[in-house]
C-alpha cells in the first residue's frame, strides 16, 4: 500500500503557490489542490504543476447529481491528476457516476476517493445540525461500505477512524486523511485530530498536511519532519 505526504496547497493563487513550491527545489512533494487555488486559477495551475512533475490530489469533493458528477469528472479526467474526490453523502449511485466518467477509454482512472465526514466535523454538530443520529465511526464506517460498493479507491476520513475503516473494507482500500497536527501545533479549525506519529499506526496511507508546514517558519524542515514521523 502506498504511504505519502500530501502538501494541502492552501494558496490564493499561482504566485504564492508557485513561491512556495520554489523553495522545495529539487524535491517534488506531492500536493493537493483544493478549492482556493482551483477557483482562482483553474486547470491551467493543474496542468502547469503536473508539467513540473508533482503529484496531484485535486481535493473539489464533487456532490451533484450523477449525471452532473460524470460529466464534471470527464473533464477532471483529462487534467490527469493523480487523485480526486466526491462526497460520500452523494449516494453510490452519484459515487458510480463519477467513476464512469473519471475512467479512461483504457480502462485506468486516478484515484477516486470519498470523504465521509470533514475533520472539522464533530459529532455534536453531525446530530445538531446534519441530523445524523449514528454515532461518528458508525456513519463514517457506514459511507466507507458504499464508497467500496460503488467501486472507489477509498475514503477521506479522520485519522481517528482510519483502523476502523481498514478492518472492514480490507487493506488495500485507501484511507486519505487530514486533520494532522504536529504535538506542538495549533488544532486551528480540526477537531478529530491526530499527529503523524500516531497516523503511522493508526491506518492512514496518506496523512494530508495544510498549516503546519505551509504556515512554518521553514516549511520544508516542517515538511521533512513530517516525512520523518510518519514514514521513518
Amino acid at each position: 500500500m502506498r504511504h505519502d505526504v500530501i502538501i494541502a496547497l492552501d494558496f490564493e493563487n499561482r504566485a504564492r503557490t508557485l513561491s512556495f513550491l520554489d523553495r522545495f527545489g529539487a524535491e517534488q512533494p506531492f500536493v493537493k489542490i483544493g478549492m482556493e487555488l482551483f477557483y482562482a486559477e483553474g486547470p491551467t495551475i493543474v496542468r502547469e504543476l503536473k508539467q513540473r512533475g508533482l503529484k496531484i490530489f485535486l481535493d473539489l469533493k464533487l456532490h451533484d447529481i450523477p449525471n452532473t458528477v460524470r460529466k464534471a469528472m470527464a473533464v477532471l479526467s483529462g487534467l490527469d491528476v493523480d487523485m480526486t474526490n466526491v462526497h460520500a453523502a452523494g449516494t453510490i449511485a452519484m459515487m458510480q457516476a463519477a467513476l464512469e466518467g473519471l475512467t479512461r477509454p483504457d480502462g485506468s482512472h486516478a484515484d477516486l476517493l470519498a470523504v465521509t465526514q470533514l475533520t472539522s466535523t464533530d459529532e455534536a454538530r453531525m446530530r445538531e445540525e446534519l441530523w445524523i443520529d449514528r454515532p461518528m465511526d458508525q456513519t463514517v464506517l457506514h459511507y466507507a461500505a458504499n464508497a467500496r460498493q460503488a467501486g472507489l479507491t477509498g475514503v477521506v476520513c479522520s485519522p481517528l477512524e482510519a483502523a476502523q475503516v481498514k478492518e472492514a473494507c480490507g487493506a488495500g482500500f485507501l484511507t486519505v486523511t487530514p486533520g494532522i497536527r504536529f504535538a506542538d501545533s495549533a488544532a486551528d479549525d480540526q477537531r478529530r485530530i491526530m499527529t503523524p506519529a500516531k497516523a503511522k499506526t493508526h491506518g492512514c496511507d496518506c496523512i494530508v498536511v495544510g498549516r503546519p508546514i505551509t504556515a512554518a517558519a521553514d516549511p520544508v524542515a516542517a515538511y521533512r519532519r513530517c516525512l520523518e514521523e510518519f514514514l521513518g
